[in-house]
């Protein structure tokens, strides 16, 4: 027989099962519906859920969710960025509610958690820096896009134990390998995470970042294992002393004359396609868009010298044109204009080169005008 007391037991365990309360939550945020996304949440921590897993194992996998949705063209640009905003405020309402008020407290040790400058996506380093509160730090959470004086600025006068950076998008790579020389110059060692820096942190130890952390989880521990010893160097020194390929100057002259091959390549699609001619404003800036991209993608490349980084933006950029039946070999032209204007620069012509193997062959169609860019 089964009692009243077995019935509750058994929707307490429902309400925190981590796999009900991800489909209760991922309804809410697809819909937009804030409140029925907080109501799943508190059930959860109601019925006995741990605080952190339901950051890590909850709300994580539906942002992660989230993107995948919209990259299939499942979901709007306005619905992603409705859910994020959902999470967001879903994860700082749990933290008010699990701390109930009260200031975390500094047991562990005090840790700044910030994003590299020109970095927007906060969602992934708010996450750590809730798991770290839970665990006993002082954390001081700088959110998204933090320019690198300032952060220096903020270690001078708090001195914490560590910096965590964070950047999900590969072409701040270079701007995050400036924030963890400037951070290691000021004596506080860099972990760094997030998607920029590869699945295997290969961004992170080429940059020198003392340390690098998969995920939030990982990162709380590998900061809970004591302070970080400082591995990279402790004065401020220039980029080409990591990355000795610099010197062939292939980076800073793609990057800085990035704007005038957006435009010659865009001149030359016209001469193509003399149908572009005709695009709307709007058709022409998001064709500027994707072709500005891929030319930070290639700087980037150039940057960390390496081709998979730029052939994975290119493959990627095919998918989501796909989703949205578009035919990936429209990708060509810009890649082959690309080309003839680096002629002269091997590194880049070699990264081009295996981004066209990558996409393969094909007539090439005018460019994609349906403003699908959004990396990262």
């Amino acid at each position: 027989m089964i009692t009243r007391t077995d019935q509750a037991s058994t929707a307490a365990r429902s309400a925190a099962d981590p796999r009900v309360v991800r489909e209760r939550l991922w309804a809410a945020v697809r819909e937009g519906d804030e409140y029925a996304a907080s109501e799943a949440v508190f059930a959860a921590l109601d019925a006995g859920a741990d605080p952190e897993a339901v950051l890590l194992d909850v709300i994580a996998p539906v942002q992660r969710e989230v993107g995948a949705e919209w990259a299939a063209d499942r979901i709007t640009v306005a619905q992603e960025h409705a859910a994020t905003a959902i999470n967001d405020r879903i994860i700082a309402a749990l933290a008010h509610r699990v701390h109930g008020g009260a200031r975390p407290g500094a047991g562990a040790g005090r840790v700044t958690v910030a994003c590299v400058d020109g970095e927007w996506h906060s969602l992934p380093a708010r996450l750590l820096a809730e798991v770290l509160a839970l665990r006993g730090w002082q954390v001081d959470f700088l959110g998204a896009q933090v320019p690198a004086p300032h952060l220096i600025a903020h270690l001078h006068r708090t001195g914490p134990c560590a910096v965590a950076l964070s950047s999900s998008v590969p072409t701040r790579l270079p701007t995050a390998h400036a924030a963890i020389t400037a951070c290691q110059a000021a004596g506080t060692p860099v972990l760094a995470g997030g998607a920029a820096f590869g699945p295997d942190g290969r961004y992170a130890r080429l940059l020198g970042a003392d340390a690098w952390a998969p995920d939030a989880r990982a990162a709380a521990e590998r900061l809970g294992e004591g302070v970080l010893p400082l591995s990279g160097p402790r004065s401020a020194h220039h980029p080409v002393d990591d990355l000795p390929h610099l010197a062939d100057q292939e980076y800073t002259m793609v990057s800085r004359t990035a704007l005038r091959l957006v435009g010659e390549t865009m001149a030359g699609l016209e001469e193509r396609f003399p149908a572009m001619r005709d695009y709307t404003e709007r058709q022409r800036l998001h064709t500027a868009e994707d072709v500005a991209h891929i030319v930070d993608f290639l700087s980037t490349a150039l940057y960390v010298d390496d081709e998979e980084l730029f052939t994975g933006f290119m493959t990627w950029t095919a998918q989501i044109l796909t989703a949205r039946k578009v035919p990936a070999h429209s990708l060509h032209p810009a890649l082959d204009l690309l080309a003839g204007r680096l002629k002269d620069f091997p590194r880049a012509t070699r990264l081009l080169e295996g981004a066209r193997r990558a996409l393969g062959t094909g007539s090439a169609p005018a460019p994609d005008t349906t403003g699908h860019g959004k990396p990262g």
